[in-house]
């Protein structure tokens, strides 16, 4: 649960109104601001600890203002025409429609005894689930989301099948809100249920082993409106327990923690179905206390708050339940192993000097995920430099039976439970859009076999290379990046150059397929770059910790010593050098950019954390504290200001010295990282270093209508965005498209 509120965007942009530039400042930057503009930077100010930080644009934290509707406006009807004009918008968009109209499919798996899939002919707007009798049946429509709204901006977000698989619950979001509606519906024959259930958000959905009903989250009702524009912090995350076929008036309270307001959880019911786990967060760090509940000690059914037992009652490490036999329970756990390992613990005898380790952790690999599959096999993911392992266990021993041939590459995709006796994977590369495998686990010997392959036309994977190389930060750290070009090129710094990063939460950015990315190397002769920075999880908790809090400024570091690695060795050059990130990774891009404005060409941040003493106050905000610390301490305030992309913009110094095109992508609904943050560091941008003389590129922002941060966007929507997104870059930087 900790990643689902954290500052990951799916992988797959203000001056001072159109008549502050001419046209022919108009193509290169924002102009100044004239005298009726200048009046909307305000005296605010704020005292941290004794600093009266000026906050000039704390009127655009007001998403609802007439002020702040205006300045979107604005910028949009700046920006709109630039990318309008821009050569390379229409054949971008025009080869992504084309490259990006091939066949996606999910791995199937296995509910009662149907199959489903997700599955997506090519432009559909959202995945659509399939069902079928058996592997060999002919699939057919089960649940389509395109149904959903006219425009595919309500989209799925998660689903939970009962037990027998007669019955499934599923989530909707509209325009990519964080906010969820949960919805029933009878498998048989697909009949939609009345049952409706609001207020729901980042919440788990486990259904009891009855079939009556299943656990969920919501957040109290509040003041004001909640469609994902709102910026109001969410607060008092309870649990309950919905039974089918009731209002959600109905519904039982099970867990509630008034004395911790930030606290978020999230139950999980085992595979026997006798007890219910639940999982207390109060952050995105990995850790997590445990609780749990016997069924069997609530004989008269769930009625209300549930006699908890606290087996992990602190934060001082992970625990993620994998599966159990009885009262002996696996968990995958970074306690004492910040790479991860699996012990077993007997809720019968909990003390901690009787855990007993199952599967140690590994020297230099991490545990990413463990999964029980035909009652006594365990599946594990690993990654080894960052490339993705699989490799198969013995449950009752441990014993390492066997791994399974993998490419350079990820695995994206995995299913097989514990009553299953067959198990999918799906493998994915920088090249290779989706392999799906399939074992049959009652086979001796086992031999997994591709299921599906997905090829895309047009598009010649051996006409391309990956590299894995280390470079050193500027600490000596080594630190891995991926690059991918055309084989043969000349390293002679004459290419286009796109780096791409993240940095934070644990979370590990390993090989993915890229239609867009691919474009730009094919069409616009680049070479792709991605840099696995400190902050991530690709080493483990070291790894994370080293870009964390008093360490932020690692991440950074770690970016730029990528980007000259990539100008020393001739891949690319300063004025031909573009930096990509969103979300954490467009508070990546935008602290480099004030840092290190010299060191590239163009700079794209999107859904960005700009405002780093502030951030906090907003939505989910106060999740991120624990990777980022909040400027209401004194001393983590003296990390934030240093290097806040808000409050740390300067006129570069040196001659011929400005920053490089900024383009900030936004959309209205985005209530993960709230518009807010790309608003006031576009405004202080354009401000402080559009009026300067010496800044001729361009600094915009685009803010897109009925889109969030990033999950469930229509495919409508993402061609729109990367071919705005790349025909400024090319324009920007002067690169023609090559056929």
């Amino acid at each position: 649960m900790s990643k689902c509120v954290c500052l990951m965007v799916a992988q797959q942009e203000m001056p001072w109104g159109p008549g502050a530039v001419n046209a022919r400042r108009q193509c290169h930057g924002p102009g100044p601001p004239s005298p009726s503009d200048r009046k909307r930077r305000d005296g605010h100010v704020d005292d941290y600890h004794g600093n009266n930080i000026a906050d000039p644009y704390s009127w655009l934290e007001d998403p609802d203002s007439e002020k702040t509707q205006a300045f979107v406006s604005a910028q949009n009807q700046l920006t709109l025409p630039f990318l309008e004009h821009c050569e390379v918008r229409d054949l971008f968009k025009e080869r992504m429609t084309e490259l990006y109209d091939y066949p996606k499919y999910s791995c199937p798996f296995k509910r009662g005894n149907r199959y489903f899939h997700f599955y997506n002919t090519g432009l559909q707007n959202q995945s659509v689930m399939y069902v079928q009798e058996n592997l060999d049946a002919e699939p057919t429509v089960f649940l389509d989301p395109n149904t959903f709204s006219d425009d595919g901006t309500v989209a799925l977000r998660g689903y939970a099948f009962s037990e027998d698989g007669e019955y499934l619950a599923y989530g909707t979001s509209a325009s990519g809100s964080d906010w969820v509606e949960i919805h029933f519906l009878r498998v048989e024959d697909a009949a939609p249920l009345e049952d409706r259930l609001e207020r729901v958000k980042f919440s788990c959905m486990s259904w009891t082993h009855d079939g009556k009903g299943l656990f969920y989250n919501s957040y109290p009702d509040q003041e004001g409106k909640s469609d994902g524009t709102e910026t109001s912090t969410n607060l008092h995350q309870k649990l309950y327990f919905h039974v089918l076929g009731t209002s959600q008036s109905e519904d039982v309270l099970c867990a509630e923690f008034p004395e911790h307001p930030k606290w978020m959880n999230g139950a999980e019911v085992s595979d026997d179905g006798r007890y219910v786990l639940l999982s207390i967060r109060e952050g995105c760090d990995p850790v997590n206390r445990l609780w749990y509940c016997d069924l069997q000690t609530t004989p008269q059914g769930i009625t209300g708050l549930l006699p908890w037992v606290k087996l992990i009652d602190n934060f001082d490490a992970e625990y993620e339940y994998v599966t159990n036999e009885g009262t002996l329970f696996t968990f995958k756990t970074n306690l004492d192993a910040p790479r991860y390992r699996l012990i077993n613990i007997d809720f019968a005898s909990p003390d901690q000097s009787k855990w007993k380790e199952l599967i140690p952790q590994h020297d230099k690999d991490v545990i990413v995920f463990a999964t029980c599959t035909y009652s006594s096999y365990l599946f594990v993911c690993l990654l080894h430099d960052v490339k993705n392992v699989l490799k198969m266990y013995r449950l009752s021993s441990g014993e390492e039976l066997r791994t399974f041939p993998l490419d350079v590459g990820s695995v994206v995709g995995f299913t097989g439970r514990k009553r299953d006796s067959e198990i999918f994977y799906y493998f994915t590369s920088f090249l290779s859009p989706a392999i799906i495998y399939h074992c049959d686990l009652t086979k001796e010997p086992l031999q997994p076999h591709i299921f599906r392959e997905v090829t895309v036309k047009g598009f010649n994977p051996a006409d391309y290379q990956t590299t894995q190389i280390f470079y050193p930060s500027k600490d000596g750290t080594q630190i891995p990046m991926f690059i991918v070009h055309k084989k043969g090129i000349k390293l002679d710094g004459s290419h286009p150059g796109f780096l791409y990063g993240y940095g934070g939460f644990n979370i590990s950015i390993t090989p993915s397929y890229s239609v867009s990315r691919l474009i730009f190397v094919r069409h616009l002769g680049g070479v792709l770059a991605v840099a696995n920075i400190r902050g991530g999880g690709e080493y483990g908790e070291t790894w994370h910790k080293a870009g964390m809090l008093a360490h932020k400024q690692n991440c950074f570091t770690d970016f730029q010593c990528a980007a000259e690695y990539l100008i020393k060795e001739g891949y690319t050059s300063p004025s031909k050098l573009t930096i990509n990130g969103g979300s954490n990774g467009g508070l990546l891009v935008a602290a480099c950019v004030n840092q290190r404005p010299e060191l590239f060409g163009c700079a794209v941040a999107q859904v960005g954390v700009m405002d780093m003493l502030k951030f906090h106050k907003f939505t989910i905000g106060h999740a991120w504290t624990t990777d980022f610390g909040c400027s209401e301490d004194k001393g983590q305030f003296e990390w934030l200001i240093k290097y806040s992309p808000l409050h740390n913009i300067r006129i570069p110094e040196g001659n011929g010295v400005q920053y490089p095109a900024v383009l900030l992508l936004t959309g209205d609904h985005d209530d993960r990282v709230v518009p807010l943050h790309s608003l006031k560091y576009i405004a202080t941008l354009q401000h402080i270093v559009g009026r300067s003389a010496k800044q001729q590129n361009p600094l915009f922002i685009l803010v897109d209508t009925k889109s969030g941060h990033g999950a469930g966007k229509p495919t409508s929507k993402v061609i729109q965005e990367v071919a705005d997104t790349y025909a400024f870059i090319a324009r920007c930087l002067n690169i023609s498209w090559v056929e």
